[in-house]
């Protein structure tokens, strides 16, 4: 069985169409499935409507990504663990290359990304060749990351030293342990911090990073881009 965990925080917008994409999903590629929704202090109806939405949902007070989607986690019953964000829609051909990849020995993996309209410019000149390099490096992007429950378990799920990149960790945990493939087929994740936040901003903030290391990810201070207040995305389609 998979377990689809979603870690959201005040994802009202967003949640009801992830859940649906995920049973969609999950059904039309024929496998055994549930859905966990990790509410982590929402303020708005995000609860209400994934159980709407036929999720089970699982309410938490920890305001820290890795935290959430190891609470998650445990509360899965399936054999195969499958992080989706609660801004991310996958479908069924997603679906089917995780149970392809699972069932050919890979321990786990990620998928390519794209994002949804409308996102600035730049996006389309850098995504290429970031793609290109995770694939290479062998990295999920945190909007969606698969694995083995056992394996996750073994390797001790996602660091809760660290309050973003989290996946990336992860990533080169499983590596190790195994097979860690990036799937070709595409989900689509929101890109409204690309467009409620400039690019200069989200510049400073990876020099940031990059600058203090592992340091700078240690508390949820200098985070904002993660831990902020949420900002209007005007831009955003329905």
């Amino acid at each position: 069985m998979l377990s689809f965990v979603v870690p959201a925080h005040d994802e009202q917008a967003t949640i009801g169409a992830v859940v649906a994409a995920i049973d969609s999903a999950a059904r039309s590629a024929g496998v055994e499935f549930e859905v966990i929704v990790v509410d982590d202090s929402s303020t708005d109806a995000t609860a209400v409507l994934a159980e709407a939405a036929g999720a089970r949902v699982v309410p938490v007070a920890l305001r820290q990504i890795s935290a959430v989607r190891n609470a998650g986690a445990a509360e899965a019953k399936g054999t195969v663990l499958v992080f989706v964000d609660a801004d991310t829609l996958i479908n069924a051909k997603v679906v089917a290359g995780l149970v392809s990849a699972i069932g050919q020995g890979a321990i786990g993996g990620g998928s390519a990304i794209r994002f949804d309209l409308p996102h600035p410019r730049w996006v389309d000149w850098v995504m290429p060749p970031a793609l290109w390099l995770g694939r290479r490096a062998r990295l999920a992007a945190g909007c969606f990351l698969f694995c083995d429950a056992r394996v996750f378990r073994a390797v001790g799920g996602f660091s809760e030293e660290v309050f973003a990149g989290e996946e990336i960790l992860l990533s080169r945990r499983l590596h190790r342990e195994g097979e860690f493939v990036i799937l070709p087929e595409p989900v689509e994740t929101s890109a409204r911090k690309l467009r409620t936040y400039s690019s200069w901003q989200l510049m400073a903030l990876v020099l940031r990073i990059l600058a203090a290391g592992h340091r700078g990810l240690r508390e949820r201070q200098g985070l904002g881009l993660w831990y902020g207040p949420r900002r209007a995305d005007t831009e955003r389609r329905e």
